[in-house]
């Protein structure tokens, strides 16, 4: 990209299974939960569409880009975090204090068999670099909060500090250059003013 590009990071519709880590778990969105980020989605510019290839995510985007005659593109980069053994558990079902030490540094207590926060960090700074115009990614909120990161340097606990419910839009200006920088220009999700 030759000058600053705005890219809008949407978080996918509730899905099906509420209340459980779903990382790599197909869960679908619900068709309130798509039909929300098709609202949140309204009056936004864009030229290009990018979406999580898992199917709660996909459906949005397919929904967002229809009306636009856009085809979304599905990159896997922007999935959610592995959660490992823990994917699809609730977290009641987790051990108190392996979750707590996830939560307190989730690079150096990854869940069993999941992903390092710096290994998501990673690809989703690699995501973000190809993006070179105007566009959407609907993605999910581990996804959204590794971008803060990789673009505004926020630690993981600024990363996490941020409230990002089904269908919340981060809008970013991304300018080029190494490392990638941004400025949040936007933070909305239904019922927020944005």
């Amino acid at each position: 990209m030759s000058g600053p590009v705005v890219v809008h990071l949407m978080r996918h519709g509730e899905p099906a299974m509420t209340g459980r880590l779903l990382g790599r778990t197909d869960a679908p969105a619900t068709a309130v939960g798509i039909e929300a980020c098709r609202r949140a989605a309204a009056g936004l510019m864009v030229e290009a569409i990018v979406s999580s290839d898992l199917v709660r995510a996909a459906a949005c985007a397919g929904a967002i880009a229809a009306p636009l005659g856009l085809s979304p593109r599905y990159d896997p980069r922007w999935r959610e975090l592995d959660f490992g053994t823990w994917d699809g558990m609730a977290p009641g079902g987790i051990d108190p204090d392996a979750l707590a030490r996830f939560h307190a540094d989730p690079d150096a207590a990854p869940p069993p068999e999941g992903e390092r926060w710096s290994a998501l960090t990673a690809r989703v700074a690699d995501a973000l670099a190809a993006i070179d115009r105007p566009a959407l990614v609907v993605t999910h909120a581990g996804a959204m909060r590794a971008a803060l990161a990789a673009t505004c340097g926020f630690d993981v606990h600024q990363a996490w500090a941020f409230a990002l419910p089904y269908a919340a839009c981060l809008s970013l200006t991304l300018w080029p250059g190494t490392p990638p920088m941004a400025q949040i220009t936007g933070l909305a999700s239904p019922g927020f003013a944005a």
